[in-house]
């Protein structure tokens, strides 16, 4: 009887364990990516791009006391910005705007192409270096654009307008 017992079990643990799996697997990573158009970009940074939004390149500025102009602006008042200061800002913010614009729907055609080409099979090695350091270059120059804005920003701050930046972004714990 025992021996009958012990070969069910193994028996149902061989064929249970595998159905067990399939139905606690989750879905595989990338299974909703394939009707999002580009595979490379989720819907949330394709919506980045096209807004010429930060996505994060400058947070090395952003975390080391280099203000954005678009927060500067979103707080002029708690900065105390001048008249000024908030027209000089406001300039690299849309100077800023109009190129990452310009680079993000770039960086968005140029995923495009390199998706084409992997749908339709028409890939070799030469074109995938290509066309990927030419992302990856179009990336980097989206980048600067988000940095360079704040370098400039940063030099029409006093260190106290900088402070209180820190302070209303909730950096440095305050």
């Amino acid at each position: 009887m025992k021996a009958r017992f012990g070969s069910a079990l193994i028996a149902l643990t061989l064929t249970a364990a595998p159905a067990a799996a399939q139905h606690t697997h989750p879905m595989p990573q990338y299974a909703d990516r394939e009707r999002s158009g580009i595979a490379a970009l989720t819907p949330q940074q394709l919506d980045e791009l096209r807004n010429g939004e930060g996505m994060g390149m400058a947070l090395p500025a952003e975390l080391n006391h280099f203000p954005g102009p678009k927060h500067a602006l979103e707080w002029a008042d708690s900065l105390g910005l001048s008249e000024s200061q908030r027209t000089q800002i406001d300039e690299i913010r849309s100077r800023m705007s109009e190129q990452a614009l310009r680079l993000g729907e770039q960086v968005i055609e140029a995923e495009r192409q390199l998706d084409l080409r992997f749908a339709h099979a028409h890939i070799d090695s030469a074109t995938l270096a290509t066309m990927t350091a030419d992302i990856a270059t179009l990336y980097g120059r989206l980048r600067y654009v988000h940095l360079a804005a704040h370098i400039e920003t940063r030099a029409l701050l006093t260190p106290a307008q900088i402070e209180a930046y820190d302070r209303v972004r909730g950096y440095g714990g305050g």
